[in-house]
């Protein structure tokens, strides 16, 4: 059957939670997934031999009690019978024109329809052995063919219940999906005018676009729990489908952190939008996607948009360019619409947009300058889901520290998010620098020059680093003065950013009692970077200008100036006029003091 119309997957189809015997081996990855233990039956399912079966199967007439089977072989045959069901469906598939391996898994997953079929034709039979023995005197079983024409009637009943039930085989693949059988009956109907075949191709194409991302579910799961949280305003219908397909997966194990796993999502996705299975990929789905990757999402992060804002794909394109030219209010260019996508795929959602017109009202009475809002908004868009009252709260939070107009536009900036805090929250970290001795104009120096750490948690972050200052010989006296120099520390990772700084300064040569005083001279030593600063100017401090270690123990700000800019060219002006001075007499001074200190002096002499 051909398959030019939409693209392979090689994880197409989800498999249902525990394997399941299939009827062919898998050849090739560009087909259904299949389960790796065959089936106690022949590999040829075309041209199998028929199984011989207990005629117990195919009729219920009874003998004596004496007759009875033992537990273990009706077992045994109500086994044998699924089995043959199986086979059964993958014939009734094959008739539809279904590939053979789709056939082998599809057969194979759905236990709950093989079941119901095999129990609707022995139901069957039974009524017609009853009808049977109670009409008339025939007591024979089948035609007198023998076993194996009784095999054979079973499979062909089981092959006209399935056409009985009027699905064409719907419902079966869409429980090799992972649907409950009630659902996928229920979605069967809905999808009643659509054939198998092209809907086991759609179904390929849409998992390629959902499912085949760069990123984690994980990553998923955690932006879906931050768009969740930040949501504080009225929501209309596509936002509240969206929750309600979350909802299911948090239900499930492993919540949402399996919204990108299309073994656990797809069923739930289908569930929630069973519209999606009535769509069409090349003159609808395609272009959605091709639009989506004119305005910045790249096609493996398609799912990123997608998943967390299903209803979109079943939007015009008319539509979606409509709502994302509306934030070229805000500076948004080339693809700064694709970056807020992929962060807040709700920005296009009708209650976002009306809200985006209040929140920019908010600052305009408030004289933050439009720049600042823009580049807030375009780099925490969830802010255009907060309600504008709880807005104003922490507005006026930080107005109390000094914080408005401009410095305001400078603090959203920075770090938009700070917007989105608890008012409490924000006010435990005020009073947690209290504590370690800033005062409230401090306090709001701080937060002018380092507002993300306001948005920090006080255990795992902020004591986190003042554990650590103190562990490395800062004395709680000296801690505001520190942090004041480089509030940036409290922020700083310990394990990947201070450490490896101060482990590298130690194999210098340094002591950490040196390392504790350069720190308490000059906090932002910690922020340099080992590579592009410590490295190369130590190797001009010892190599070339001939100093020692102690010379930076003094003047730990040498760090701090620009190895071509300023270092190199002031200490070759020196030493060509033969002067010695410390470090700081030779950096400290601007470019007046110095040329009157150096340039106009006689040379060869020293500065002690």
């Amino acid at each position: 059957m051909s398959t030019k119309s939409f693209p392979v997957l090689t994880h197409l189809i989800v498999p249902s939670p525990s394997p399941k015997p299939h009827l062919i081996p898998s050849t090739s990855s560009h087909f259904l997934s299949f389960p790796q233990n065959p089936l106690p039956f022949t590999a040829n399912v075309h041209h199998h031999k028929p199984f011989k079966i207990n005629p117990l199967l195919c009729s219920s007439s009874t003998n004596s009690s004496n007759n009875a089977p033992s537990d273990q072989s009706q077992s045994q045959s109500q086994s044998h019978s699924l089995t043959l069901t199986q086979q059964a469906i993958y014939d009734y598939l094959s008739e539809l024109g279904i590939s053979q391996e789709d056939c082998a898994f599809i057969s194979s997953n759905s236990p709950k329809y093989a079941q119901m079929l095999n129990d609707s034709v022995q139901d069957l039979e039974e009524w017609k052995s009853w009808s049977s023995s109670s009409g008339s005197n025939k007591n024979d079983v089948g035609n007198g063919d023998g076993e194996e024409s009784v095999l054979i009637g079973f499979k062909e009943k089981v092959v006209r219940m399935a056409k009985e039930k009027g699905d064409n085989g719907k419902v079966a693949f869409l429980e090799s999906l992972g649907l409950s059988l009630s659902s996928a009956i229920s979605i069967a109907r809905y999808l009643s005018g659509e054939p198998l075949p092209p809907l086991i191709h759609k179904v390929k194409y849409m998992k390629e676009i959902f499912f085949s991302g760069s990123n984690t579910e994980r990553t998923l799961g955690k932006n879906a729990r931050r768009m969740m949280k930040h949501l504080s305003i009225p929501i209309d219908e596509d936002v509240q489908q969206t929750l309600a397909f979350f909802e299911k997966i948090e239900a499930r194990r492993g919540g949402l952190d399996m919204l990108g796993s299309a073994d656990a999502s797809f069923r739930y996705l289908v569930e929630s939008f069973p519209r999606l299975l009535l769509l069409s990929a090349e003159s609808h789905v395609k272009p959605v996607v091709d639009f989506l990757e004119i305005v910045g999402v790249p096609k493996d992060c398609m799912g990123n948009v997608l998943l967390l804002f299903p209803p979109l794909i079943f939007w015009n394109i008319k539509a979606i360019r409509t709502k994302a030219l509306a934030f070229e209010e805000i500076g948004a260019v080339d693809n700064d619409v694709g970056k807020m996508l992929l962060k807040y795929p709700w920005i296009l959602s009708t209650s976002i947009q009306e809200n985006y017109e209040e929140i920019l009202s908010v600052f305009n009475e408030e004289k933050v300058p439009k720049l600042s809002v823009d580049r807030a908004i375009r780099s925490w868009p969830h802010l255009l889901g907060c309600s504008t009252s709880k807005l104003k709260l922490m507005l006026d939070q930080l107005g109390e520290l000094g914080v408005e107009n401009k410095k305001l536009g400078q603090v959203i900036a920075k770090s938009p998010q700070l917007l989105l805090w608890k008012p409490q929250e924000f006010r435990q970290v005020v009073s947690f620098l209290e504590d370690v001795g800033f005062d409230r104009e401090n306090v709001g120096r701080i937060l002018g020059r380092c507002p993300e750490l306001f948005a920090s948690n006080i255990e795992r972050t902020l004591m986190k680093k003042i554990d650590f200052l103190i562990g490395i010989g800062i004395s709680k006296d000296h801690l505001p003065r520190t942090i004041k120099k480089y509030p940036e520390l409290l922020v700083s990772d310990v394990d990947r950013t201070l450490l490896p700084r101060i482990k590298y300064l130690m194999e210098m040569g340094l002591s950490k009692r040196d390392i504790a005083f350069m720190v308490r001279r000059f906090s932002p030593l910690l922020g340099y970077s080992i590579d592009e600063v410590f490295r190369p100017k130590l190797a001009f401090l010892l190599n070339t200008m001939e100093k020692s270690l102690q010379d930076v123990v003094a003047y730990p700000r040498y760090f701090s100036y620009s190895l071509e800019k300023k270092i190199k060219p002031r200490f070759w002006v020196l030493k060509g006029r033969n002067i010695e001075c410390s470090l700081e007499e030779m950096l400290g001074k601007n470019d007046d003091e110095f040329a009157t200190e150096f340039l106009l002096a006689p040379s060869a002499h020293s500065h002690q």
